[in-house]
């Protein structure tokens, strides 16, 4: 099962070496419920090669979170994970934009053509 989620990055965890083939990281995501005031703090999973996903999205940062709903049973208990497999920053801040070399020279000719 496949969900989205939208939020605000508020915490991200060191990638874990839980065994010697597998690696796991979390993070938090904080979600805007019925009631502003009173947010929610979602905590999702990755594993393996997705752990490096957030490496380059910082903390308050405005995300959209691609995740599957994952169910266990163990010794009678239950276990829920939300895992996810991709994140991606809402906002881009605005990069000045780069000019080539034959573009700012044609900036800065008169010639009208």
């Amino acid at each position: 099962m496949s969900y989205v989620a939208k939020g605000v990055l508020h915490k991200k965890y060191d990638t874990e070496q839980k065994t010697e083939k597998f690696t796991s990281r979390e993070f938090v995501l904080k979600v805007e419920g019925s009631k502003p005031e009173y947010p929610e703090y979602i905590k999702f999973q990755m594993i393996q090669d997705r752990c490096e996903l957030i490496d380059n999205i910082d903390e308050g940062a405005e995300v959209e979170v691609s995740f599957d709903l994952k169910g266990k049973a163990w010794n009678d208990k239950w276990f829920t994970n939300l895992q996810a497999w991709k994140i991606q920053p809402t906002s881009v801040a605005s990069k000045p934009e780069l000019k080539s070399q034959h573009e700012q020279k044609a900036e800065q000719s008169d010639l009208p053509f």
